[in-house]
């Protein structure tokens, strides 16, 4: 997913498990008890710094014993212990419990509770360390950070940055700590049956200036502030099928917390996820903006706007930035210069047509004209750019090559080193033509089709079309594996096909580039037991020699990727076996996400269901992660067959919803000036609220 390391994270150590809070650029990772502990990729992280590699609670010298930990929102936990007994005595009388929530920084509130029937004395202390660690270095497991200059007053402790100037955090408490450099301790009386309570903040620094927090009551930025309005302007999906809607209100609070704010222009996007990928992502913020349309068109809005801020103007080898390139990746912190070449890098192949495609998605769905005029110039650059910069050797296709030796060597979404291999195991090199990138040009270009007609610019719309047109027609010429009946995942650098069964041939039906007389063998292709592993379709196939149901992107399960893929088998529903895989890879899927507290991970392993009943978790997936949260909303829209056309004042819907799903309810679902609200079941759908000059299609 990203330049720094095209790969997985490291694993992250310290504890029974890790409780990841995230909101917005500020996250935190810790044990169960909420501690955090040094040599681990555990901290706060803030603007892609760690602020603090050390935060443990020791009650009398010593760690409490975890009783429970409990997270409601993404943004805040409630982590409860007790001291332990004195020897010999079988139960504890000294509850304690810290409530955190993560904003603008930090806040937490310590309290701690007598049971007994006697008064207890109390010594607690807090220990604070920062390394100011760069998010790349902790990812990756090196050793980070400038050193740090730890300094205590009678009011608070402050940590600064040696390697950064400007850089550190002010730690302040109630109830009259005394500080020390890398501590705060309280002596504490407690009466029999009484309680005490401390609230301790974290404040940022950056720039020599304290980070405004954002934990006062009746803030409007307070994070619970946030994720109510965003709840309170989003489209209100339930289901009543067994699980489903604790998935899909899941999905919307992921979502809300993952968004980001502009504050120059008061847009929001969204992140790719949480722990290691809280910025802005070109494919990942593009594609979970597609599938989070059902829910809020402006967070597409805002991913697209952010965007076009950041594309490409000039050629830069080290960034790797073309004119009208859409970028792949923006980061913050003290490292983004050394392994970036900047704060923003551009070695992604296919983030440039997907950014079309969501300009079009978003006019069918209702974005204003006014809006979608304005980021028509950043529009054609990037179709400029997928004719110029983006064909390496003039043949038609985009292909990738990075530009020098620190960029990827892989610039799908499939951004591994070993990603892109042979059935036999060698790898391929490049430049590499991916299939689904030819998808997704195919798909830009009609995009872009529609809005040149709708402008009158009937010249451009044919221009596109045709263009369109003789790319799917040589996509199936240089593609198509007849001995295998399904597409390679991507030709070389010598144009030979990578003959591996794969995922991403899902893509190319989503997208629509697939002609119909190919549709039947390439869905029967996919529904084999090699690629379905019954929770959802492998990465690669089980008969690859690269094959690894433990590898990031060599025969994992990743459930965008399985959903995107289902979304293709809809399209092409009228080819048969497409709506019976389409059922299949949904439900196994859905049926996974429940076992993960219906929270969709990253990815899981792809082993098969015939051999673990239950999905195997990746021991270092990221959760919540952007485009996996918004997976299941994909499935709906997929399975309600929604397709609105605004501008032309149409909806068709055509449900096909498994008997598993019941009964899906979208109440204030916004389309351009129309509100409505959809109640669908099996094949029946009731449209309430659809304007009387529009047109509804059932099919």
């Amino acid at each position: 997913m990203s330049v720094f390391n095209a790969g997985p994270p490291v694993l992250i150590e310290g504890g029974s498990g890790v409780v990841t809070l995230v909101e917005a650029g500020t996250f935190c990772l810790s044990d169960q008890l909420g501690d955090i502990h040094p040599g681990t990729a555990h901290g706060l992280f803030y603007r892609d710094a760690r602020i603090l590699t050390r935060w443990v609670v020791r009650v009398d010298g010593a760690s409490p014993e975890q009783l429970s930990v409990v997270v409601r929102e993404p943004f805040q936990a409630r982590f409860v212990a007790r001291k332990p007994p004195p020897h010999g005595v079988a139960d504890a009388t000294v509850l304690i419990q810290r409530r955190r929530i993560v904003g603008e920084g930090m806040q937490e509130i310590i309290s701690v509770l007598n049971l007994g029937d006697e008064d207890t004395a109390l010594t607690v202390a807090l220990d604070a360390e920062a390394d100011f660690a760069d998010l790349f270095a902790v990812k990756e497991g090196r050793a980070g950070g400038g050193g740090a200059e730890s300094t205590a007053t009678e009011q608070a402790l402050r940590i600064t940055d040696r390697g950064q100037q400007g850089r550190g955090i002010i730690i302040t408490a109630t109830e009259d700590p005394e500080f020390q450099p890398g501590s705060l301790t309280w002596q504490v009386l407690i009466p029999a049956h009484g309680s005490w309570q401390t609230v301790v903040h974290c404040q940022p620094i950056e720039d020599h200036r304290a980070v405004p927090m954002n934990f006062a009551d009746g803030d409007e930025e307070h994070p619970e502030g946030k994720i109510r309005r965003w709840r309170a302007s989003t489209t209100s999906l339930t289901a009543t099928g067994a699980g489903l809607n604790t998935i899909l209100q899941r999905t919307e609070t992921d979502l809300g917390a993952l968004r980001l704010d502009d504050p120059s222009d008061g847009t929001s996007y969204v992140a790719a996820g949480a722990p290691w990928f809280m910025a802005l992502f070109g494919r990942d913020s593009l594609l979970t903006s597609w599938m989070a349309l059902l829910l809020d068109s402006d967070l597409a809005l805002g991913t697209l706007r952010q965007l076009a801020k950041l594309q490409g103007t000039e050629s830069n080898p080290i960034t790797e930035e073309e004119p009208g390139r859409i970028m792949h990746e923006r980061r913050y912190g003290p490292g983004s210069d050394r392994v970036l070449g900047g704060t923003v890098y551009y070695g992604t192949a296919d983030a440039t047509p997907l950014f079309v495609m969501l300009l079009a998605e978003c006019h069918r769905w209702g974005v204003g004209s006014a809006a979608v005029r304005e980021l028509l110039p950043a529009a054609d650059a990037a179709l400029a750019w997928i004719d110029t910069d983006a064909d390496l050797d003039g043949d038609g296709f985009v292909e990738y090559r990075r530009k020098t030796d620190r960029g990827l060597a892989n610039q799908g979404w499939k951004d591994s080193w070993d990603a892109i291999s042979f059935a036999d195991g060698r790898l391929a090199d490049p430049p590499i033509a991916l299939c689904e990138v030819q998808g997704y040009v195919y798909a830009a270009r009609i995009g872009r089709a529609e809005l040149a007609e709708e402008a009158g610019d009937h010249a451009l719309a044919a221009r596109l079309r045709t263009q369109a047109a003789d790319l799917k027609d040589r996509f199936d010429e240089a593609f198509w594996l007849p001995k295998s009946n399904c597409y390679a995942m991507a030709l070389d650098g010598a144009k030979q096909p990578v003959d591996v069964g794969s995922s991403n041939p899902g893509h190319c039906l989503w997208t629509g580039i697939v002609p119909d007389e190919r549709a039947a063998e390439l869905i029967e292709r996919l529904a084999a037991a090699d690629l379905n592993s019954g929770f959802g379709l492998r990465t690669l196939s089980s008969t690859a020699r690269r094959f690894n149901p433990m590898g990031y992107h060599t025969g994992s399960v990743w459930p965008h990727d399985t959903a995107i893929a289902v979304a293709g088998l809809m399209r092409y529903g009228h080819i048969p076996g497409a709506i019976d895989l389409a059922v299949k890879l949904a439900s196994g899927l859905l049926e996974a996400i429940q076992e993960f507290g219906a929270r969709p991970p990253e990815l899981f392993c792809g082993f098969a269901r015939t051999e673990f009943s239950s999905p195997v978790p990746y021991p270092t997936s990221c959760s919540p992660q952007a485009w996996a949260s918004a997976a299941p909303l994909l499935l709906m829209r997929s399975f309600l067959g929604l397709m609105p056309d605004v501008p032309n004042r149409t909806l068709t819907i055509a449900p096909r919803l498994p008997d598993r799903a019941g009964t899906i309810r979208l109440a204030d679902l916004r389309l351009g000036p129309a509100t409505i609200t959809i109640e669908a079941c099996g094949k029946e759908a009731k449209v309430q609220g659809l304007p009387a000059d529009w047109q509804l299609n059932r099919k």
